[in-house]
């Protein structure tokens, strides 16, 4: 009976662990040995109404019309992106889109890297006359300031440039060719992102009623699909590396600029931007900042729930989440790019030593009963 018991348990432990995880292909500062990414090295303009791009890799089935690419949520789940397939280290990213309105739907522009440095634009569906931008290091949304929110009208009903420009020394976002925030990295400390990054554009369902309460709050509230489809239409993206090279790979694990080697290339060895002065930040997130969504698909360590997190016009407070931010623990994402919830089956974790002691002690009272 006991013996029964302990299986349980240990398989118990195994299933959280795996639920805890989503998929990465690998964190290069906690792994060794993971495969160089391939750099972009040069410029691109990728013009979405003249049809799909082989730039990029697509999940969720994004469309194409004269308008561009549309990204849209028409039921639970629904979760279309698109993944560039090549990195960028240090660059420029512009963005010519139309956010997707409705209670609970964010449209997202997010540059990542494997190790979860990111930078991102994010647009709540029922926020009319704001825009968000985010930046992460290693994935720690646990100190203040990283989120900010500008003041714009209508991003959903009509199409803006949006830029990320971005540099060894500073961060630059722009709407319509206006600086709104510049961030320097003396500023920002060892939380300044500086490793190779993705571009993923994406829509998503933060309201959907089986998220947590926090991503819900943060999403302007539960999602009503009966009132949709909810589309966010791309026209055209223009991606400049400013590093040159076949490919990046890490040294070490660090996760330092200075780190990063390029194959036949340099680091930070192509256009800069031009150093710039900033509006006042009036809109600032106080404290952990939740991110799912499109960032699912490299998350590579544990992603539970993101705690109670909230939105409003006039400004962004946060209550401090006491969980790794990003896809709630146990959900997965299908071939399709639908979002799966698991199951609602309780898990257990019990420490890997207190398994082995178990262990040890009940295959030593096996052992002293066949003695006696």
């Amino acid at each position: 009976m006991r013996l029964t018991a302990l299986a349980t348990v240990a398989s118990l432990t195994l299933t959280q662990t795996a639920y805890s995880q989503t998929t990465s292909s690998c964190n290069p500062t906690q792994q060794y040995s993971c495969p160089a990414d391939p750099a972009l090295s040069k410029s691109v303009n990728v013009d979405f109404t003249s049809g799909e791009s082989d730039q990029f890799t697509a999940s969720g089935l994004p469309t194409y019309d004269s308008n561009g690419a549309s990204f849209t949520v028409g039921q639970s789940g629904d979760a279309p992106m698109l993944t560039s397939n090549w990195y960028i280290m240090f660059g420029k990213v512009e963005v010519k889109m139309k956010a997707a309105p409705g209670q609970g739907i964010v449209s997202s522009c997010v540059l990542q890297s494997d190790d979860l440095d990111e930078i991102d634009w994010e647009w709540v569906g029922n926020q009319q006359d704001q825009v968000q931008s985010i930046y992460f290091r290693k994935g720690d949304a646990s100190t203040s300031g990283r989120g900010a929110a500008f003041h714009m009208d209508n991003p959903t009903e009509g199409f803006h440039t949006y830029t990320i420009d971005w540099t060894s020394t500073e961060l630059v976002w722009q709407v319509d060719g206006k600086t709104q925030r510049a961030l320097k990295a003396t500023d920002a400390g060892d939380q300044y992102p500086q490793t190779p990054m993705l571009v993923k554009l994406g829509i998503w369902s933060g309201g959907d009623s089986s998220n947590a309460p926090g991503t819900i709050a943060w999403a302007g509230g539960n999602t009503d699909y009966s009132a949709g489809p909810y589309t966010m239409v791309v026209q055209s993206i223009a991606v400049t590396d400013y590093s040159t090279g076949k490919s990046y790979s890490y040294s070490d694990q660090t996760g330092s600029w200075t780190s990063i080697k390029a194959a036949g290339g340099f680091i930070n060895g192509g256009s800069t931007n031009v150093d710039t002065s900033a509006p006042a930040i009036t809109s600032v997130v106080s404290g952990a900042v939740p991110f799912e969504g499109t960032h699912r698909t490299s998350t590579s360590v544990s992603t539970p729930g993101i705690g109670n997190w909230r939105a409003t016009a006039s400004g962004m407070t946060s209550t401090v989440a006491t969980t790794y931010p990003g896809l709630p623990s146990g959900w997965t994402v299908n071939g399709s790019g639908k979002v799966v919830p698991p199951s609602k089956a309780t898990t257990v974790s019990i420490p890997l030593r207190m398994l082995l002691l178990i262990s040890c002690s009940l295959s030593l009272g096996l052992a002293m009963g066949f003695l006696l």
